[in-house]
């Protein structure tokens, strides 16, 4: 037995020997380009001033020196590592020099220097940048440029004409505000990095490009008055104390640096090439930009329109950017100087690059001082303090991080990426360094739950409670939350308990109800306006014995359960009506059975979200059965069938309200309803006692909100679809004429040729499927009209209702007046609600704003009947907000 046991542990050694040997011999090996490309990516991941020298003594000591990998090095550093721009000029302006016998192979070296080539072939890829027109990209390279200018590697006047370039694109016929303010941005940075040299040689130019940007900027004023994160109704002004927009601050910054001849008090920033000597005077000198010319924005054309002819293609625009300030100047930086404008724009630029790696992203950010003067931020426990006379700020890293994150995260009426993103970066950040992140973001929760009373957006509120939730869930549904038990005497409307039912909403969907009930003081437990005393779940109205329709509702649902035929269940139906009609001659039986039919429906499905699938595809015919009035009858409209069985799902599921929204998707998406049949129960039942969330008077909550939004995304989403079909099968048949017209009409299976055939005589003649696509894109696009105007007749119901209309509502009028917002404390419930439904009638009007350009006089014409020629004051702001929106507004 012992002479057949292997010797296991010899083996094992050998083994692992030459898989390792194996396993080195498949490693890609490093050419020296590559290598050198990779270190000037990586400089200064340990100290970057000593690194520069190293680094560029190892680039001119390269054999042959390989320009485009080290100008690639460069560009890769330059714009997706913003923070180390200067430290990349500096190293630039050593390589500028000529050095005495620095040829090693490259081309030219007589004549231009190592630093000079490099930048040729740089420009390259700036120009590469601004045909793709890649914003972020050339804003970036712009402050390499402005930088180097500075440092006397680029010639002054060549970069005057650069920014000139980019402050000519604000004076453009109307130019979009996305180009117009990523144009000025350019123009601006590049101003604030390299102003002092560009006044001195030319002021009238620099004059020139804050003139163009000052104008360009009140151009667009109106369009501000919707997008800032504080909601003012009753006043028009831009400017905040709590808020700062974007090209706003820029513009005062750069007046302030004008007016002071740019100079500074203090360092703003790292300028490590100011250390090295000038540049020796070379038979070249400077780097001379090359002249530029901004492309024009590319348009498609995909020559489809409405049948009312307009146009059907959809541009998308930017809007003013507005970023929430949470803590004082003295804690995070003041946008409005330089120093506070640059760090804001660094971490900025890192949130959106590293976008793809939110652990990579939050390194960096932890990291991000050691990039600026020391003294810009406050040492961190144990770290040596800075030396007196730099940075001199002690700003607080964590607060600015968290500040910073959260302004692009409440950026209006979108956020540039999902927001999932921001609120896992803060996670990680958590993670990273809980004991100095984790109180910045506790004080931010309380400044933003403080700010709901002062006007918080309604959008914004929002998604403070997504956040919130979200971060509670990560570290486990930890908060004090007997802070905010004074609040429970608030009206029961009021921002901040409105805020704390839908938080402690979302809580309950990333947990269970209790849970998130025993993390709650005993006085909010106790509180149903709070959290209900009951788990959310379904909630059969047939399910009690007592109930006179009980065995109406069991005998529809045995069929259910014992997966009978949709056709069988249609015919008991049938039958059970007429019964019913017998013994209920008080009731509208038609109703009935569609209660009945969709509550037992919905029960069997209530299990697990695939049980609902399963029941709704099942029973496919049934519904749309019911939806079509067929089964109750050829008395009965669709219309009101609809919205019967929007109302029996709503019944159904009235204590989960996200049930609702995912039931109206699925039966919007199998076409039981349309979007428009959603808008028009939404504004049906925000109203009365079938409120769902418990109001009166005619308003709208972020549930109703949700609702609309689910409605008009779905009918959006379905016309964007038919549209790309239809430009797909286009190209298709365009492509099959071109092929024949290039033969020559010959057929090319048997290359006969037809000597008298006259193939451009003959009218082109569509093929079935393009002519399908095309009647389904104008039904589509009616469609999506449809859902659009009954959302804004909806909204004009709610805050500027005729006189014969019901369940008006006389706050709507009354709270947007400034006597009545200085009042707020003492508002009801009633008014809290009708300010909120201006917030989602503004972000209506901002988030769809591109399909309502396009389809502007229709919808206004068919909406804003009621309120033609009025001047009460609720009517007039509707129809301001609706002019700023679709840019009739001066």
């Amino acid at each position: 037995m012992s002479n057949e046991r292997p010797h296991r542990g010899g083996y094992r050694k050998r083994y692992n020997r030459e898989d390792h040997d194996h396993d080195r011999r498949r490693e890609p090996v490093e050419t020296p380009e590559q290598k050198i490309r990779t270190s000037i990516i990586k400089m200064g991941e340990v100290d970057p001033l000593q690194e520069i020298p190293r680094l560029a003594q190892q680039i001119r000591e390269q054999v042959p020196v390989v320009v485009p990998a080290i100008s690639e090095g460069f560009r890769i550093g330059v714009t997706e590592q913003p923070y180390k721009i200067p430290y990349y000029a500096a190293l630039l302006r050593l390589l500028h020099d000529q050095v005495e016998g620095d040829t090693n192979g490259a081309p030219s070296s007589t004549s231009s220097s190592l630093g000079k080539q490099i930048l040729e072939d740089f420009w390259k890829g700036f120009q590469a940048f601004l045909d793709k027109l890649a914003w972020r990209e050339i804003r970036l390279c712009i402050q390499f440029f402005a930088h180097l200018m500075a440092a006397k590697v680029i010639s002054v006047q060549s970069m005057v004409y650069l920014l000139q370039a980019f402050s000519t694109v604000l004076d453009e016929f109307g130019v979009s505000y996305s180009r117009g303010k990523r144009a000025a941005l350019c123009a601006a940075e590049g101003l604030m990095i390299a102003g002092a040299p560009l006044k001195t040689v030319s002021a009238s130019s620099v004059a020139g490009i804050i003139n163009a940007i000052q104008m360009y900027n009140e151009s667009i004023v109106t369009s501000k008055f919707l997008i800032q994160p504080m909601m003012s109704l009753c006043s028009d002004a831009t400017s905040l104390d709590n808020a700062d927009e974007l090209l706003d601050t820029a513009l005062i910054l750069l007046k302030s640096l004008e007016a002071s001849n740019f100079a500074e008090s203090s360092p703003a920033f790292p300028r490590p090439y100011l250390e090295y000597p000038d540049p020796e005077n070379t038979t070249s000198g400077p780097f001379e930009l090359p002249s530029i010319l901004v492309p024009p924005e590319v348009i498609e054309l995909d020559g489809l329109a409405t049948d009312a002819g307009e146009d059907a293609q959809i541009k998308k625009e930017d809007w003013p950017e507005y970023y929430l300030h949470l803590f004082d100047n003295t804690i995070t930086p003041d946008p409005t100087t330089l120093p506070g404008f640059i760090v804001r724009s660094n971490l900025l630029d890192i949130i959106d690059i590293f976008e793809v790696n939110r652990k990579e992203c939050a390194r960096l950010l932890l990291e991000y001082p050691k990039w600026n003067i020391p003294g810009t931020f406050k040492p961190q426990p144990g770290a040596p303090a800075a030396e007196e006379g730099l940075g001199g700020k002690d700003w607080q890293l964590e607060s600015t991080i968290i500040e910073t994150i959260l302004g692009s995260l409440f950026i209006l009426p979108d956020p540039s990426a999902k927001s999932v993103y921001q609120i896992s970066l803060i996670t990680e950040l958590c993670k990273l360094s809980p004991s100095t992140v984790g109180p910045a973001v506790g004080k931010s929760i309380r400044k933003l739950y403080n700010a709901l009373s002062d006007g918080l957006d309604t959008e914004i509120a929002r998604r403070f409670a997504e956040w919130f939730a979200v971060h509670m869930s990560n570290f486990g549904f930890q908060w004090v939350w007997k802070e905010w038990l004074p609040d429970l005497a608030l009206t029961e409307q009021h921002p901040k308990r409105a805020f704390m039912r839908r938080a402690l909403e979302f809580e309950m969907r990333l947990s269970y109800h209790d849970r998130i009930l025993k993390t709650l003081p005993e006085p909010m437990q106790l509180d149903p306006t709070v959290i209900s005393d009951q788990a959310p779940g379904p909630d059969f109205e047939y399910d009690e014995p007592t109930h006179p329709h009980h065995d109406a509702a069991q005998s529809v649902l045995n069929l259910l359960r014992g997966r009978s035929k949709a056709d069988e269940v249609m015919s008991h139906l049938d039958s059970l009506r007429d019964t019913l009609e017998i013994s209920d001659t008080h009731m509208n039986i038609d109703t009935l059975i569609r209660f009945i039919a969709v509550q037992s429906l919905l029960s069997i499905g209530s299990r697990s979200f695939s049980h609902l699938l399963n029941a709704i595809e099942r029973y496919l015919p049934l519904l749309r059965g019911l939806a079509n009035g067929g089964i109750v009858g050829a008395g009965s409209g669709s219309s009101e069938a609809k919205q019967d069985i929007l109302s029996a799902a709503a019944a159904f599921w009235k204590r989960n309200r996200q049930m609702v929204n995912i039931v109206f998707d699925k039966l919007m998406q199998y076409q039981i309803v349309d979007p428009t049949d959603v808008v028009a129960w939404t504004f049906t039942n925000v109203a009365g006692d079938s409120h769902l969330s418990g109001m009166r008077p005619l308003s709208l909550s972020a549930f109703e909100w949700d609702l609309l939004k689910g409605a008009l995304d779905k009918a959006n989403g379905r016309v964007m679809i038919s549209r790309r079909k239809v430009a797909a099968l286009r190209k298709e048949e365009d492509d099959t004429i071109a092929r024949a017209k290039a033969s020559g009409g010959a057929d090319v299976a048997s290359m006969e040729v037809d000597a008298d055939a006259k193939p451009d005589e003959t009218p082109a003649v569509e093929s079935p499927a393009l002519v399908t696509a095309l009647k389904a894109f104008t039904s589509l696009t009616r469609e999506q009209k449809a859902a659009l105007s009954r959302t804004l007749e909806g909204f004009v119901s709610c805050l500027a209702p005729s006189v014969s209309d019901m369940h008006q509502n006389p706050h709507a009028g009354k709270v947007i007046t400034q006597d009545a917002w200085d009042g707020r404390a003492n508002w009801n419930a009633d008014e809290w609600n009708a300010w909120e439904t201006w917030g989602w009638y503004r972000h209506y009007c901002r988030v769809y704003s591109p399909y309502l350009r396009n389809y502007a006089t229709t919808l206004s014409t068919v909406a804003f009947a009621k309120i033609e020629g009025s001047t009460e004051p609720p009517a007039e702001l509707m129809k301001k907000i609706w002019n700023i929106t679709t840019g009739q507004e001066s």
